[in-house]
């Protein structure tokens, strides 16, 4: 596995595991004021699909692979 994939894989869980801790506590506000914390339920969730993009593109993403075939 090259070094480039791990350490995106260890960035993933970590974000992931802060981003969840966030959004538990999130939800949990919003339980108590439901309309202005459901308001800023569409921008948390766009950012989470553009992050999602980015992190697909970038596993996806044939021209990337091809340096990691050429001896160093």
């Amino acid at each position: 596995m090259p070094l480039d994939r791990l350490v995106l894989i260890l960035a993933c869980v970590v974000i992931g595991a802060g981003v969840t801790v966030w959004l538990i506590t999130f939800f949990a506000a919003a339980a108590t004021l439901p309309f202005p914390a459901m308001v800023l339920l569409v921008p948390v969730g766009l950012f989470a699909w553009v992050v999602w993009r980015v992190i697909a593109e970038r596993l996806n993403n044939r021209e990337d692979d091809h340096y990691d075939r050429i001896e160093k």
